[in-house]
């Protein structure tokens, strides 16, 4: 039984997160969690995980999320973080299921 008779492909959430995790944990194996700053990096991220047939986390963090904006957005009061945020996970969900890995 493979990963993807256990959960979906794409963007996991709820009980399929803890699905994905104790099936993890059972097989041995850890889930590597990757910073991306552009969609290239979340692209590349994607495909990595894809070709490995492995699950993989999208995260974004505060500076990434920024520069995932533009940097010619004002970041004061952590604005472009959060839309860098946004933009990145409207930008995950719509491609990591066609990549056929959680």
């Amino acid at each position: 039984m493979g990963i993807l008779d256990i959960v979906p492909s794409g963007v996991i959430t709820g009980e399929n997160v803890k699905k994905l995790f104790d099936y993890a944990q059972e097989h041995k194996f850890a889930i590597p969690a990757i910073n991306c700053t552009t969609s290239s990096t979340v692209n590349a991220a994607l495909e990595a995980a894809r070709d490995q047939k492995s699950p993989i986390i999208i995260q974004f963090s505060n500076g990434g999320a920024a520069f995932y904006a533009g940097k010619g957005i004002d970041n004061k009061d952590q604005h472009a973080s959060i839309l860098g945020s946004i933009a990145g996970a409207y930008h995950v969900r719509a491609v990591a299921k066609h990549y056929g890995i959680p």
